[in-house]
């Protein structure tokens, strides 16, 4: 009799220690999903997914100029992270990690990012001006041309572009200059109108 007394008791403490087990299941399962949500303690992965969507938003914006600096490539981010992609059009839309550009694709496609990031500027917070330094040297006659013709468009539209280069063609196209000589006893400044 004691020993089936024993045996409940026991099965009695198996179901207690079950329940709890299946509790603490639950309870595991349920952090697992928020760890695949959120990251761990540090909040890196939540935060890499926030800046994702942000991001997703910039690389439109910047589409939208790449068109007309380069109708060949459209960038494209991997969702739910800050992976930058190229597409190239004349590649049978090829996906071209961003390493594998050229120097002046490198340029086009960052100037189209600046552009991009000062296109999303709100109320809030307006991008009024845009210093371009250098990377002129690195395009083609067609790329130099259309990269300033979409500069003049911003300029147009209110917005000031300063442009810091030594490339002479550059300096020809340019209407409005302000030139920096080299002297004995310093450097002077002067407008080339």
């Amino acid at each position: 009799m004691s020993k089936l007394i024993s045996h409940e008791n026991c099965l009695l403490r198996a179901g207690k220690v079950e329940e709890g087990l299946k509790k603490a299941r639950e309870n595991h399962n349920e952090w697992t999903r928020l760890f695949m949500l959120f990251g761990s303690a540090d909040g890196k992965r939540f935060r890499t997914l926030a800046q994702s969507y942000t991001f997703a938003y910039l690389v439109q914006h910047a589409n939208l100029h790449l068109r007309q600096l380069s109708p060949r490539y459209e960038l494209c981010n991997i969702p739910g992270t800050l992976t930058l992609e190229i597409i190239d059009r004349n590649m049978f839309d090829e996906h071209r990690y961003v390493s594998s550009l050229s120097g002046g694709e490198t340029f086009v496609v960052s100037l189209a990012l600046a552009l991009g990031l000062a296109s999303m500027s709100g109320k809030n917070l307006t991008i009024g001006s845009l210093f371009i330094d250098e990377g002129f040297g690195s395009l083609d006659d067609i790329s130099r041309t259309q990269a300033l013709n979409v500069l003049e468009e911003l300029t147009g539209s209110g917005r000031q572009i300063g442009i810091i280069s030594h490339v002479n063609e550059l300096k020809e196209q340019m209407e409005k200059k302000l030139v920096v000589s080299k002297g004995e006893r310093g450097s002077s400044l002067h407008w080339e109108l």
